[in-house]
């Protein structure tokens, strides 16, 4: 089985742009969710390797995102994206309820690279 990856972000270009970026690092199956609820519901349904959340997204957060599937006992790693001024308290929340890693948007293919060789053997 290949690795999989899920991308859940409520904007269609930057899934876009997460999904290539990925793709160009050697990931091939990757999920693509616009909201929380597909996020966790794709999660529950695939076996992944690796998750990207973005924090701001309709209904629920990522982080809430975030305590759903460790709520479940998954030890997947979960990287969480997001921007704007209140990065720092963000990230601190997102890690304490069990995030991996963090990306700061906007960011460089080299950055994602970087985190995903944490993770993974697929880069």
């Amino acid at each position: 089985m290949g690795f999989t990856a899920l991308v859940a972000d409520d904007s269609m270009t930057m899934r876009a742009i997460i999904s290539d970026t990925l793709r160009d690092l050697g990931v091939e199956a990757i999920l693509e969710a616009e909201n929380a609820e597909q996020a966790f519901s794709m999660f529950s349904r695939n076996t992944l390797n690796l998750v990207i959340l973005d924090w701001y997204m309709p209904g629920r957060s990522g982080v809430d995102v975030i305590r759903a599937i460790r709520a479940t006992g998954s030890q997947v790693p979960i990287v969480m994206v997001t921007a704007g001024g209140t990065a720092r308290e963000q990230v601190t929340e997102a890690v304490q309820a069990g995030a991996s890693d963090y990306l700061l948007k906007p960011f460089k293919p080299e950055v994602l690279r970087e985190k995903l060789e944490k993770f993974c053997c697929c880069c």
